[in-house]
C-alpha cells in the first residue's frame, strides 16, 4: 500500500466520525425555501408537528446515510422512513436551482453529485415514493485533470450546489432528488454511502416535453457497480457514473 493511499484511507475512517449533512435549504430562481432539518424531526417527537416544508421529512437521526446494503429498500428514494413534504417550491424551466448543505462544512471530499427528477402526475405531497421513477437531468465525477471530485467542489463553493432545470421539461409538479455519493469507504462492500434529499418543486414556463420512462429507486443502484465499489485513493482515469444515463431534455 502507498503512502499516499494509506494517509487517504486514515482520512477517510476518521471523517465517519465527523458528522455528516442534509440540504438545510434551497433557492429555485433565486427564491429562498426552507428543506426539512434534523430539528424538525425532535419537534415532531415534542409536540405532534414541525413546519410546513417543501423537503421531505426523513428520519436520517445522525445526519447520516443510505448504505448500500439498503439499495433494494424504499429508504434509497429520499432517504430513511421518508415522508413527502407539504408544500411545493416553484422553479422556471431552463431556471436555476441551488442546493446548500450543512449543517457544517461536508466532510467527504470523494464522490459524485447527481439530481434526478420524477414527476408526481398529482399533488406531490401525495407522492408515493416506492412508485416514483426518477429520471437524471444533471450529474458531476471526477475532473480526470485535477482528480478532484465534485464532493470537492461542493465544498469549495461553501457546500452549495446549483443544476439547471431542463428548458423543455413540461410544466407540472415533479420530485426532485439531490445526491451526494461519499466514496470514502468505496474500497469495501458496502463502505459507500448515499445522501438523497427530495424536494417537492412545481416547474413552470412553457415547455413542452414529458419526462421518458425513469427507474424506481430500488433499481437506482447495485453494491457492485464499478462507480460505488472503487477506489477513490488512486488516479483516475475513467470513472463509471452510477446510475441511469442523464436525460438531456
Amino acid at each position: 500500500m502507498s503512502l499516499k493511499f494509506a494517509l487517504a484511507a486514515i482520512a477517510g475512517l476518521a471523517s465517519t466520525a465527523l458528522g455528516h449533512g442534509n440540504v438545510h435549504n434551497f433557492t429555485t430562481d433565486g427564491t429562498y425555501n426552507q428543506g426539512f432539518l434534523l430539528d424538525y424531526y425532535y419537534q415532531k417527537v415534542n409536540t405532534g408537528s414541525f413546519p410546513n416544508v417543501a423537503g421531505w421529512y426523513a428520519e436520517d437521526l445522525d445526519e447520516g446515510f443510505v448504505s448500500p446494503d439498503a439499495y433494494g429498500t424504499v429508504d434509497i428514494n429520499c432517504h430513511k422512513n421518508s415522508v413527502p413534504g407539504v408544500l411545493t417550491a416553484s422553479v422556471k424551466a431552463g431556471g436555476s436551482i441551488q442546493f446548500y448543505w450543512g449543517p457544517s462544512i461536508w466532510p467527504h471530499p470523494y464522490g459524485p453529485i447527481l439530481t434526478y427528477v420524477a414527476a408526481c402526475n398529482g399533488n406531490c405531497s401525495k407522492a408515493d415514493k416506492a412508485s416514483l421513477q426518477w429520471v437524471k437531468i444533471d450529474q458531476s465525477g471526477i475532473n480526470y485533470s485535477t482528480q478532484v471530485w465534485a464532493s470537492q467542489v461542493l465544498i469549495n463553493q461553501g457546500n452549495k450546489w446549483t443544476i439547471t432545470v431542463p428548458s423543455s421539461l413540461k410544466a407540472g409538479n415533479y420530485v426532485f432528488r439531490h445526491e451526494i455519493i461519499a466514496l470514502h469507504g468505496a474500497t469495501s462492500l458496502n463502505g459507500a454511502q448515499n445522501y438523497p434529499q427530495c424536494f417537492n418543486i412545481a416547474v413552470t414556463g412553457s415547455g413542452t416535453k414529458t419526462l421518458p420512462s425513469g427507474t424506481l429507486g430500488t433499481a437506482l443502484y447495485k453494491a457492485t457497480d464499478p462507480g460505488i465499489l472503487m477506489n477513490p485513493y488512486t488516479t483516475i482515469t475513467s470513472y463509471a457514473m452510477p446510475g441511469p444515463t442523464v436525460w438531456s431534455g
